[in-house]
């Protein structure tokens, strides 16, 4: 394995006059920074704590990566995944800045050097384990050290209500009682109310900034196909698929079986899943990134770790356990921003099989909270409604416009006027005091003679039985609209109790309309979206594609470590072919422009005068 150690013989991009606006420009290549960004860093660079909620590929690095650089000292940041402390050191080293990682793949001369380097402060940032950074070693060390901040990433490790609770993040609280005076910053993709308030309770956060951006990933198409033939499916998929892509599998031996298939019908493809040894996973990544293979068919052990920002497509072979765990794995498609897909393939079996699985699991509370997640996921790939609505909206971010861009948007299910229908399921929520779970709601509207309604008195309501000419499924898809449109919430913090909010209100008094869907009984493929064809040059565009390649072997890094698509896209558009035009494309900093600009600038004046 490389070692990576900060290279401190590069000259520094950080310009003299340190603000968050020089930094983004001449380190970053960035003009301006994206929405809520800003705020955030000046925060943290006045030695503010903040907790920052945005999207896979929304810009949650540079929140404490331009702090880190302003502020006197290291910044410490706390990383989950060896491959992730990698990718983000790779990338920092390709823009100038002085990183490295500790991590148990280092010798310890390596460690010592990197640890002696930091004391000195001659690091801007340093990708810490939370085993790593909680060692009485290294909690001695820091107090020798300038800590500039500590980052927590994927923060919502930290939290039981989190999708990927770990104990060794819920220990990070120490953080902040053992130094109270340096700013910390905790960043996460995906969180849900619960998870973002017990966040701030354990990491001990003081007086934080709270920024939660928007969720949406306008880039990503979203379908769902109800799965059939998974493996014909999967391949004529793929096939109309260009570039790279991720398929997600919910086993290993899935894993295995779909990518010797895939293999022999000629993919350029390979297989990734815990089962493997390290320095199989190892290849495979770096073949990935390098696009020496064009698919990874893998379980959910592949991916946090991959800054790959031009993988166009992930295919969910497999419905997974969570909307936090489908959206997070989705947004490793288009990073760059450029159009991207996301395709779940579902089956009530394979979903049946999950439930079970979480059922057996060994924590009761545990499993009662990872049940109720995986019921929105359901809710989510069963829905009649705009898909992205239903992302958007369980993440509290409520949206009434459909999106244009999903598989409901582009094939519309049939819809009608659901009024009476939602004041039934409204009504009879509140009658049950808002203490009910969907299936009690289910049994009490259609009239269910069960001993545990009339034990309660349910059986009284006036609302008992108003349902009764429709199915449990047709019940189900209706609450699910409803919940989707942002009328009921789940609250998994009180046994999954259906609750009303605000918007709930209007609609009991019959103030406003609303439409349902017509729940599908056959499933119909979905047409593609029109796109607008972007305003660059094509041909120049893939020449462009292939001189990054040649430089990228040259220096022995990923392609997208060079140049991102989306910067070569901006170059096919600009056609720079001076060093200030070539400055004023997304994506180019200082240090890559005299690393690799003039080739770029001679190849798009070779090509101009050609054309001419």
């Amino acid at each position: 394995m490389t070692t990576v150690i900060a290279d401190t013989t590069i000259s520094s991009p950080v310009p003299d006059a340190l603000t968050p606006e020089n930094v983004l420009k001449n380190v970053f290549g960035y003009d301006e920074f994206r929405e809520g960004q800003g705020d955030v860093i000046h925060h943290v660079c006045h030695g503010g704590d903040a907790l920052v909620l945005l999207p896979t590929g929304g810009g949650k690095s540079m929140c404490y990566q331009i702090p880190a650089l302003i502020r006197a000292g290291t910044g410490i940041v706390v990383s989950p995944l060896i491959s992730l402390m990698q990718d983000q050191v790779e990338q920092l080293k390709a823009l100038g800045v002085k990183a490295a990682y500790l991590n148990s793949t280092l010798s310890q001369e390596d460690q010592a050097s990197i640890s002696e380097q930091m004391v000195s402060n001659q690091l801007d940032l340093l990708y810490v384990s939370p085993e790593r950074l909680l060692q009485f070693g290294f909690q001695q060390t820091l107090r020798t050290t300038e800590v500039a901040l500590f980052a927590i990433d994927e923060a919502h490790c930290v939290s039981h209500w989190g999708h990927d609770f770990r104990h060794d993040y819920r220990a990070l609280g120490q953080i902040k009682a053992r130094f109270p005076d340096i700013p910390v910053i905790g960043l996460t993709a995906t969180a849900d109310i619960a998870t973002q308030s017990d966040i701030l309770t354990q990491l001990q956060l003081n007086d934080p900034l709270v920024y939660k951006g928007s969720f949406d990933r306008p880039n990503i198409r979203y379908r769902v196909m109800s799965k059939y033939k998974a493996f014909e499916q999967v391949v004529t998929y793929v096939k109309q698929q260009e570039g790279s892509g991720i398929i997600y599998c919910n086993s290993r031996a899935k894993v295995d079986d779909l990518h010797a298939k895939l293999f022999k019908q000629g993919f350029r493809c390979a297989a990734y899943h815990a089962g493997m040894d390290a320095d199989e996973r190892e290849l495979v990544q770096r073949q990935f990134l390098n696009d020496k293979i064009d698919i990874v068919v893998a379980t959910v052990a592949f991916g946090m770790g991959i800054n790959k920002s031009n993988v166009r497509y992930v295919v969910h072979h497999d419905v997974p356990r969570s909307v936090e765990s489908y959206y997070q794995e989705t947004g490793r498609a288009g990073r760059d921003g450029l159009e991207s897909e996301a395709m779940l393939l579902f089956d009530e079996k394979d979903a049946a099989r999950v439930r079970q699985w979480i059922e057996q699991g060994e924590q009761a509370d545990r499993n009662a909270i990872e049940l109720q997640k995986f019921a929105a996921m359901e809710a989510f790939s069963e829905a009649q409604t705009c898909r992205r609505q239903v992302l958007l909206n369980y993440f509290s971010q409520f949206s009434d416009s459909a999106c244009g861009n999903c598989d409901i948007c582009l094939d519309p299910p049939t819809m009608i006027d659901g009024l009476v229908i939602s004041q039934k399921v409204l009504s009879c929520i509140l009658r049950l005091s808002q203490q009910a779970s969907t299936q009690y709601l289910i049994d009490v509207l259609r009239g269910k003679q069960l001993k545990r309604l009339q034990e309660a008195g349910h059986h009284q309501l006036s609302t008992y039985g108003i349902g009764k000419d429709k199915s449990d499924s047709y019940w189900h898809n209706m609450i699910n609209q409803l919940i989707h449109k942002g009328l009921i919430r789940v609250d998994i913090t009180a046994n999954a109790a259906l609750r009303l909010t605000e918007a709930a209100r209007p609609v009991l008094k019959g103030e406003v309309a609303v439409q349902l869907a017509v729940p599908r009984l056959e499933f119909k493929p979905d047409k593609k979206a029109k796109q607008a064809p972007a305003n660059y040059d094509r041909t120049l565009f893939m020449r462009l594609k292939h001189l990054r390649k040649v430089l990228a072997e040259e220096n022995e890094v990923p392609p997208y470590v060079v140049f991102s698509d989306a910067t070569l896209v901006d170059m096919a558009a600009k056609l720079p072919t001076t060093r200030d035009t070539m400055l004023d494309v997304s994506g180019v900093g200082q240090t890559k422009l005299s690393r690799y600009g003039d080739a770029f600038m001679q190849l798009i004046n070779d090509y101009i005068h050609r054309e001419q």
